[in-house]
């Protein structure tokens, strides 16, 4: 029998990313805790998948089972006291589902943020949509869902990313990235939709070789770091989206770096 250790505090909020391992470290939860470091909340780690990938190319992936993903989390939410979980990559919606009930029978003022990640970068393919109101029940469940425009197409059942996007609100905050939208004058833009509360926009300037593996992955740690640190949701947004601008302009590989908001 072990004796129970008080909750440790280190000064910091505490994030919990579940997703993926990717050895490149450039998505997943590498990435992740990448970003919470360099935003200055503590980063915490569960892996729900094994990845065989580099920046350019998905090989293969091997999916941790439901029961581990949880018994990895187990112990983090007795030791710390998290405020803001983010999952990324995620074996079936089924998965997801029962994940979600866990976390909220667990720590039920939880903040959770879903990142979609439907396919990877380099063109993998992970798992279809075919059950839409098991998509609906998952929504409601979220504090925010991160999708492009794809992956909002795909969970909504349509090919209008903004008609997407506005239905998907109805049951959940939405962060539509704007990657997979047209650029205007130069820019681009993403768009934060909260149901009842309207439409923000966060447009920045069209970076040349900005595109970056794992921009996704760091784009929703980024808002669920800010969430940790007590800000509002579309504050959190805006300050994510000034970090998504420094990370693509970092360098002119596929690979970016890491820093605090200049």
């Amino acid at each position: 029998m072990t004796t129970a250790l008080p909750p440790i505090q280190t000064g910091r909020p505490y994030v919990l990313s579940i997703a993926g391992l990717d050895p490149s470290a450039g998505a997943g939860i590498l990435a992740d805790v990448k970003v919470f470091e360099a935003s200055e909340v503590y980063g915490l780690g569960v892996c729900t998948a094994l990845t065989m990938q580099h920046d350019s190319d998905f090989q293969a992936v091997d999916w941790v089972p439901l029961d581990r993903i949880v018994a990895q989390c187990e112990p983090l939410f007795e030791r710390y006291p998290i405020r803001v979980v983010k999952i990324g990559l995620i074996e079936s919606l089924p998965v997801l589902a029962s994940l979600l009930d866990w976390l909220h029978q667990t720590a039920p003022n939880l903040s959770i943020i879903w990142d979609p990640i439907l396919k990877a970068s380099a063109g993998f393919a992970f798992h279809d949509i075919d059950d839409r109101q098991l998509v609906v029940q998952l929504l409601r469940k979220l504090t925010l869902l991160t999708p492009n425009a794809p992956e909002a197409n795909r969970l909504a059942g349509t090919d209008q990313p903004w008609a997407a996007a506005e239905q998907l609100s109805a049951h959940c905050s939405v962060y539509l990235k704007g990657g997979h939208l047209p650029a205007q004058n130069g820019q681009v833009a993403d768009y934060l939709l909260v149901d009842g509360y309207g439409t923000s926009s966060f447009p920045a300037p069209f970076i040349a070789n900005g595109e970056k593996h794992g921009s996704g992955c760091v784009l929703s740690a980024a808002i669920a770091a800010r969430l940790a640190q007590g800000l509002p949701l579309p504050e959190a947004c805006r300050l994510a989206r000034r970090y998504m601008n420094q990370y693509l302009a970092s360098s002119p590989t596929r690979l970016g770096f890491h820093f605090p908001i200049e």
